[in-house]
Parts: structure tokens; C-alpha cells; sequence
């Protein structure tokens, strides 16, 4: 079982940033590879940012390319997102999941996922 908590979510004017953090428990952190999805009212759930287990691999939905980066650091079994140039659509819930089976990078596929978090809100008026 693997406990994931996120934060860092809130409101911000467009063309500003969050930084989101994901706290896993566990100690095979290192083993996981991890991902942030989001899902906007009305919508279905979506792929964000993806990253392996050591973090040298990453994937970024069209979306988010240039504007997002996301980060891990194992040894404090947590996961970033930082937001930059925010824009009112990417206002949604944030939630960042776990992929306990990965053998070798990452996976945009939400089945894949094992353990998710509570989600955060994040919200960007316009």
C-alpha cells in the first residue's frame, strides 16, 4: 500500500505559477514510476507530466510542454510539479498517482497507474 498526499494547489491569476509536491509513504520510492494527472469539471481525467523511477525520463501532454516541469527527489519520496505562465484551462483537480510494475520509464496511461493521491485544486482566474 503506498500513501500518496499532494498540496500546493490554490488560486493564482493567469501568467502565474504553482508549485505542486506529491508525498509518498514507503520506502521503494525510487521503484515507482509517477505521474500527475488532472481533471477538469465536466471532463474526463487526463495525463499531465510523467517521470521515471530515477527521473532521467519525463513526458509532457502538448498542453503543458514548455510551461511545466516535473521532478522527483528520492530521496525525500516527493514529486513536484512546478506551473508556470498558468492559464484559466488548466484549472482542474491535480492528482499525482504511483505505477508500482514499471520495469523502465514512464508510462501517459492512466490504467497503468496503481495509487492515487486526494487530488488538489488548482485554480487560475482570468
Amino acid at each position: 500500500q503506498v500513501q500518496l498526499v499532494e498540496s500546493g494547489g490554490g488560486l493564482v491569476q493567469a501568467g502565474g505559477s504553482l508549485r505542486l509536491s506529491c508525498a509518498a509513504s514507503g520506502r521503494t520510492f525510487s521503484t515507482y514510476g509517477m505521474g500527475w494527472f488532472r481533471q477538469a469539471p465536466g471532463k474526463e481525467r487526463e495525463i499531465v507530466a510523467a517521470i521515471s523511477r530515477i527521473g532521467y525520463l519525463t513526458y509532457y501532454t502538448d498542453s503543458v510542454k514548455g510551461r511545466f516541469t516535473i521532478s522527483r527527489d528520492n530521496g525525500e519520496n516527493t514529486m513536484f510539479l512546478q506551473m508556470n505562465s498558468l492559464k484559466p484551462e488548466d484549472t482542474a483537480v491535480y492528482y499525482c498517482a504511483v505505477w508500482v510494475g514499471v520495469r523502465t520509464g514512464y508510462s501517459a496511461t492512466e490504467r497503468d497507474y496503481d495509487y492515487w493521491g486526494q487530488g488538489t485544486q488548482v485554480t487560475v482566474s482570468s
